[in-house]
This record gives structure tokens, C-alpha cells and sequence, in this order.
């Protein structure tokens, strides 16, 4: 089946003369009116006299870095930008890669240390030397290089880290205690804190616990719980970190040990909460004891010295105080009854002296004394 070449002449090797079918008004427009346009030709590309296939050449020629958005609109991003020259014509491009380089070595020079603050300077990787605080000065990067630390600022660890954590410890009379406890520091030496030790925080953790266990070992259940345990267990432990870091030469200098809490362990908290109790009616009892055998003491110590008196008194007169000691004892014995005997030659009367004794003060009633005037 013959068909119409859609290239027009050339497309094919053919003529388009002999083609019946091709329009009328195409006609006299010569061979550019023989079949339709090539579609991958660019736009507005002339054809010559005859068309021809697409050139990869013509395709990218307007989409390449030098195509028509490259250099339309004036812009300084592309290939024609000029760097600006200096007034002898040369570039000043060389002037500002030096200017870069120079402020890049200025400000690895350059240090401002502040207050509470110390560095420690690297010469290819070894350290040399710490600088104070204030505007310091060292070799540029990567000569040296300069780690600024806070030295005085006050580091706390805690441990357990999380308070639900359960750190038990074995007392010195076999029993376990339940602490938690904060540890506060701070560096003394800078170059030996960044040198000799390999993580400064892991260490002061593992120096505390080392010495809270052992403070602790020393100390009885009932020191740990009471203020004045807790604060000689508190400065034992400090004491015993500081002693075991200066041998590491960890330049770490310990603050304090607070001690946030002592109880029993959770699985016998009941039960030790029941002997505190027991303890506490035992300390009450035997306070009440004590207090009731001072008491007695002192009631005996009193008679006692009230015979010593009695007895120097008879010593001096024996027979004068025989009889008073009689008649008062004879009278503090008879007050107290309402029958009064006297003993008589073949006669015991009976006199109810009490009875009379209370119908006299009945009788007489209270006694009125009459001052005469002028006090006469």
C-alpha cells in the first residue's frame, strides 16, 4: 500500500512529485510545502531548501550552560562573570584568597577565656600547656589547637542516677540500707583532668560508690539513719574520694557528699518499721524505770540523812532523846485512832479523847478578837 511520505522530499530518498495525494495549495511552495514539518527540528530553524533530519548538535544547543537562560538577563552566576581587577588590570582574586587564609589564621589564634574558665593547648596533637582566663594568644590551626573547659563551675552526680533505682549497702552489723546520695566536684587541674584519666564522670562514679561502701561498712544500721551518722558517713566519704583521685591524678577536686537517703529495703520495710516501734515502748520503759529507781534513790538518800541528824542529836543527850523520839512516836501513832487507854494499878479506863477533842472545836467555834482604839 503506497503512502505519503510524512518528512516531505528527502525524507526518504524519494521524490514528493510523484505523490497524487499531496495538496493543492502546496504546491507552488516548492519543496518546504511537501508534507508536514519536521517536528524535532528547533523552532524557528529554516530548512533550506529540503528537509533534513535532526542533528543532536541542533537539540542541545539552547539547553547547555551556554544556551539561551545562561546568558540572558545579564546575571554575574554564570561563565561570563569576571572577577573585578585591581587598577594595574591584574585580578584580585589571589588578594582575597590570602585575606580569607590570614583571617582564618587570626581567629585559631586568637583566645578569650572567660572568668571561670582555663584551656588546654595541643601542639600537633600533644598537650603542652594550659592558658588563664583572659585574651590569650597561640600558634594557628593546625599548629595548635586550644579546648577551653569550665574549671570552677560546681558538677553534681547522682547516684543511683534515677531515683526509683534501688542501691542497697551492707552495713557493719549485717544489715542492709537502702541510699541515695548526691556527689559534688569541680576541676582542680585542667591538664591532668583531660589527660590522665579516660572519662572523668564514669570515674568519680565508680570512686564514690567504692567509698561510700566502705564508710558505710564502719557504721552501725540505727548511725545511718540519725543526723549525726548520716554527716560523719557524708564527710568520711569525702575524705576517703579525694585520697583515692589525687593517687589517680584525676586533677578532680570533691566538694561534697550529700546523702538524700537512708531507708530499710522495700521487702522489709513492715517489719523494721514494727522493730522501731518495739525499740521505742523498750526506750520508754526504761526510761520510766530509771526515772521511778532515781526517784526511790532519792527518797532513801533523804532519810538517810535525816537519821544522821537524829543520831548526832542522841549521841550528845541519849536519854532526853529516847523519850521525845518516844512521845513523838507514841503521839503520831495515837492521833490516829479513836480509842485512847491509860494504863492504871489494877484499873484500865477507857477516855475517848478524840470525841472530846471534836466537840470542844465544835462548841467553841472560831475565835473573835476586840481592838480597842488607839491600839489598846
Amino acid at each position: 500500500m503506497a503512502g505519503k511520505n510524512p518528512w516531505g522530499a528527502g525524507g526518504d530518498g524519494s521524490s514528493g512529485s510523484g505523490d497524487g495525494d499531496a495538496p493543492k495549495g502546496d504546491k507552488g511552495s516548492g519543496d518546504k510545502g511537501n508534507g508536514p514539518r519536521n517536528p524535532w527540528l528547533p523552532p524557528g530553524s529554516g530548512g533550506g531548501d529540503g528537509r533534513r533530519g535532526p542533528n543532536i548538535e541542533d537539540i542541545f544547543r539552547n539547553r547547555g550552560p551556554e544556551g539561551p537562560r545562561r546568558k540572558g538577563g545579564g546575571g554575574g552566576g554564570g561563565p561570563n562573570f569576571r572577577f573585578p581587577q585591581r587598577p594595574g588590570g591584574k585580578s584580585w582574586f589571589p588578594v582575597a584568597v590570602v585575606g580569607i587564609i590570614a583571617l582564618g589564621l587570626l581567629a585559631t589564634s586568637v583566645h578569650l577565656i572567660g572568668p571561670q574558665q582555663q584551656a588546654v593547648v595541643k601542639t600537633f596533637g600533644n598537650f603542652t600547656d594550659t592558658l588563664d582566663s583572659g585574651l590569650q594568644f597561640s600558634a594557628p590551626f593546625p599548629i595548635q589547637t586550644v579546648d577551653v573547659e569550665d574549671v570552677q563551675g560546681v558538677r553534681a552526680v547522682r547516684i543511683p542516677g534515677n531515683n526509683n533505682q534501688v542501691k542497697l549497702i551492707l552495713t557493719g552489723d549485717q544489715n542492709l540500707v537502702d541510699l541515695s546520695y548526691i556527689v559534688r566536684w569541680n576541676i582542680k587541674d585542667l591538664g591532668d583532668y583531660k589527660f590522665r584519666v579516660v572519662d572523668p564522670i564514669e570515674t568519680v562514679n565508680e570512686v564514690a560508690e567504692a567509698a561510700m561502701r566502705a564508710a558505710v561498712a564502719e557504721k552501725q544500721l540505727d548511725e545511718t539513719f540519725s543526723g549525726q551518722g548520716r554527716a560523719a558517713i557524708e564527710l568520711d566519704v569525702r575524705e576517703r574520694m579525694q585520697r583515692t583521685l589525687d593517687g589517680y591524678q584525676a586533677g578532680i577536686r570533691v566538694l561534697g557528699v550529700e546523702i538524700e537517703k537512708a531507708d530499710p529495703p522495700g521487702q522489709v520495710v513492715d517489719a523494721f518499721r514494727d522493730v522501731q516501734v518495739a525499740e521505742q515502748n523498750a526506750d520508754a520503759a526504761r526510761n520510766q524505770a530509771q526515772g521511778y529507781a532515781q526517784q526511790v534513790l532519792a527518797q532513801a538518800q533523804g532519810e538517810a540523812e535525816a537519821f544522821d541528824k537524829v543520831y548526832e542529836q542522841y549521841r550528845l543527850a541519849p536519854e532526853v532523846t529516847r523519850q521525845r523520839l518516844y512521845y513523838e512516836t507514841m503521839e503520831r501513832v495515837l492521833s490516829k485512832t479513836d480509842k485512847t487507854i491509860v494504863e492504871a494499878t489494877g484499873v484500865t479506863p477507857y477516855l475517848p479523847l478524840p470525841e472530846i477533842r471534836r466537840r470542844a472545836q465544835q462548841t467553841e467555834g472560831p475565835a473573835t478578837t476586840v481592838t480597842a482604839p488607839g491600839g489598846q
